[in-house]
Formats: structure tokens, sequence, C-alpha cells
């Protein structure tokens, strides 16, 4: 199997390129570095271009949908070519050491690898205390409530295989998207695990993410998932 790694910018021009030189430089898997660019309107796209010929295997896209993460994020899981696929954040905050234990899951069997910042050897390091309380709670309630084997279902940072992304309409429009992703994956019968990662605060530019605003995204997932747990589907 082969690796897709899809990284959805919008004006990353502080940060992409340190970001595409690690990704480079730390995972040694064979790969395809899929940068979506989600109608920045500073240097990102210059950048990333540029980079493009030192590296063969990156990949220029545009936001196919009208703009937002979860569109940028889907852009790039229609474009990628290989059998698995990770979204990266634009920021640095994701742990690339986490990449290969993910593929390893994936190789073992599993559809969905889910990296967790809240288990014994992840951590949140760093950002609002109220996000991260957040993001604890969901995670812990909807692994007890809805039986998913997993504690970080918000987190952005998970692994799939591209049959389990083919399965599913995505109709997310912000940041839950990967909430919605996981949750549709294991209600439709799809092997999912988890990994302990480490997330970090960006050091550079400025976070897309308003959690008020985004809270009731999530919170729409959240009851769907404990209504289909209900229903027995």
């Amino acid at each position: 199997m082969k690796l897709s790694i899809v990284i959805p910018v919008y004006n990353e021009e502080e940060s992409i390129g340190q970001v595409i030189e690690h990704i480079e430089s730390q995972i040694k898997l064979i790969f395809e570095l899929i940068v979506v660019n989600d109608y920045s309107s500073d240097r990102t796209a210059e950048i990333v271009a540029g980079l493009a010929n030192k590296f063969n295997n990156i990949v220029l896209v545009e936001n196919k949908f009208t703009p937002g993460f979860a569109n940028a994020v889907k852009t790039g899981l229609m474009s990628a070519k290989n059998e698995v696929v990770v979204p990266v954040m634009g920021d640095l905050c994701d742990d690339l050491g986490t990449i290969p234990f993910m593929f390893e899951k994936v190789t073992e069997g599993f559809d969905v690898v889910c990296g967790a910042r809240y288990i014994k050897g992840g951590a949140r390091m760093g950002g609002s205390k109220i996000k991260g309380f957040f993001s604890f709670f969901v995670g812990r309630t909807m692994s007890m409530f809805t039986g998913i084997p997993t504690r970080d279902v918000s987190n952005a940072f998970k692994m799939y295989r591209k049959e389990v992304i083919e399965s599913i309409n995505i109709e997310s429009a912000g940041f839950e998207v990967s909430m919605e992703l996981a949750l549709k994956a294991y209600f439709n019968g799809f092997k999912i695990t988890e990994v302990p990662t480490v997330w970090r605060e960006r050091e550079k530019g400025k976070s897309s993410f308003k959690m008020f605003n985004l809270t009731p995204n999530y919170f729409r997932w959240y009851l769907w998932a404990i209504g289909k747990k209900l229903k027995g589907v």
C-alpha cells in the first residue's frame, strides 16, 4: 500500500514551507503530498509551487468547492491516488512521527486510525484550555455513549483507507468534518482504532478555528451519533 498525505491550506505562507520540508525529511514511506489551496490570498500557492520543483511527489490543487476547511479536505481526499490517506494540518500542530504508527495499524487491517491526544502517550500542548476541555469531553463521552473505539473523535489527525472516504457523503462545512467521517465510518461497520499523538499549538500565523462558531456543528454530529446508537442502527 501507498500513502497520500493531504494538507488543506489557507494563508499559511509563514509555515507551509516548513511543514512540507518536515514531511519530506521525516516520512520514510512512499507517499504523494497533496496540498489543497483553499482560496489563499497570500503567497501560499507560490511557495508550494516552488517546492514542487524540489520534491516531485508534491501535487498542488485548488479547492474545487466553496471556501472552507471541509471542502478543502474533500478536494484533497478526492484527488488522492493511493489506497491510504491522511490529512495533516498546515501549521505544524500534528506530530508527523505518528504517521508511521498509523500506517502500521492500517497494514494490520484497520480502516480508520485516529490520532488520540487523551490516551497514554498522547498529549495536547498549549492552546485554549476551554478548547482542550471541549475536545476531551466530546471524545470521552462519545466513546462511552456509542462505543466508537477512540477517545478523541474530534481530532482532525486521522488516517483512512480510501474505500472509507469513497463510501461517505460528506456533509460538513468546517473542522467537524473529521468527526463526521469517523462516526459515519463506525456506523458503516469499518474497523477503527487509535494511536497516541501529541498536538502542539501553532507557532506561526493565525488559526481559522473559531470554537464558539463551530461548536453547534460538532454538537450536530454528537447528537446524530447518539441517535443512531439509540435506534440500534
